[in-house]
């Protein structure tokens, strides 16, 4: 059997995927640049090379070498602040960076693609559950970036034959339920580990927005774990490689959890008190976003396992607080 190939096979949602790959008996060639992975999330005895998706004659190389028969692209810049401060740099990993993995893939004879989207491509949306015929309207360079990939993905297909499987992810949470690999304290830019790590860092975390229509007027969101992704993905590949169509899924658990009820579950799993800051809202965030993932249950046969928030943080406080310094510790 032909490897996987998974950029950014050794970051957050990347490692776990290479964790579920090799569960379902695959072998995994993780490629990573290391500007946000790191080398101690990829398994003792996975071939691991360090490159970066935009050196396309790096990459035609790796795909020379490891004959791969599928490409799972998790090597992404995905901070939708930072990505308006910086979007020239967004455009060049997030787009410039997938066009030069096809271009080598096209160049190598590798016809199937799994890209990581997200849910910012929907921006604000305007219909709750969020399907995928919602209109796109993304708000940040990142989604911009992401939507471009997606909107380039029918023209390579019809070109070059490049099968492929986009899966957008609302909020990524939790850790690997063995507290082997989760996400290192230095990229927290979501809520629960950024909580996690102010109650390991004696810091305090900060709620914007507490007057939203919401039950408990915080904001609403749908948590998704980061092992239910990982196995999305392999759903996704399985079904390309059973000759299914190209096609987009949203990935959720089809319920929104709000600010204060992540708050309450992180001082659960903890046993310990946040100290939390009341601010205004945020300019751009919506009161309440969840996902209908319906389409990808009945199509990829998938459904996520954790849909308890008190057992998805608890998994994340399990990672955070044995490895207090990330892959460092």
């Amino acid at each position: 059997m032909k490897p996987i190939l998974v950029t950014g096979g050794a970051g957050y949602i990347g490692s776990h995927a290479v964790k579920e790959l090799i569960k379902s008996g695959r072998k995994v060639v993780v490629v990573d640049n290391l500007s946000a992975g790191h080398k101690g999330a990829v398994p003792e005895g996975v071939d691991f090379e360090q490159a970066d998706t935009r050196d396309y004659d790096k990459m035609r190389d790796i795909l020379e070498k490891y004959q791969p028969s599928a490409v799972m692209h998790f090597a992404a810049f995905l901070a939708v602040g930072e990505s308006v401060e910086k979007p020239i740099e967004y455009y060049d990993n997030n787009l410039v960076g997938v066009l030069r993995l096809l271009t080598a893939m096209r160049d190598t004879g590798v016809k199937q693609f799994i890209f990581s989207s997200t849910a910012a491509v929907y921006g604000q949306p305007e219909n709750i559950p969020v399907t995928e015929k919602e209109s796109l309207k993304p708000e940040s360079p990142y989604g911009q970036s992401k939507l471009a990939v997606e909107q380039m993905l029918p023209w390579v297909e019809r070109a070059y034959g490049i099968n492929y499987t986009v899966l957008r992810y609302f909020n990524a949470a939790g850790a690997d339920k063995d507290g082997e690999i989760g996400l290192d304290n230095e990229n927290a830019t979501n809520l629960i580990p950024k909580a996690i790590y102010s109650l390991l860092h004696n810091g305090s975390i900060e709620i914007f927005g507490t007057d939203y229509d919401t039950p408990d007027g915080t904001g609403v969101r749908d948590y998704i774990h980061v092992s239910d992704l990982a196995t999305a993905h392999i759903k996704a590949l399985e079904r390309l490689e059973n000759g299914g169509k190209s096609d987009i899924f949203n990935l959720g658990t089809g319920k929104g959890t709000s600010v204060k009820e992540i708050i309450s579950a992180v001082e659960k799993a903890s046993g310990k008190k946040l100290d939390v800051k009341i601010s205004s809202r945020r300019a751009g965030d919506p009161a309440k976003v969840w996902a209908d993932s319906s389409k990808a249950q009945s199509e990829l046969g998938w459904s996520p396992k954790y849909t308890n928030i008190e057992e998805i943080v608890a998994t994340s406080w399990n990672w955070h607080s044995t490895h207090p310094d990330g892959y460092k510790s």
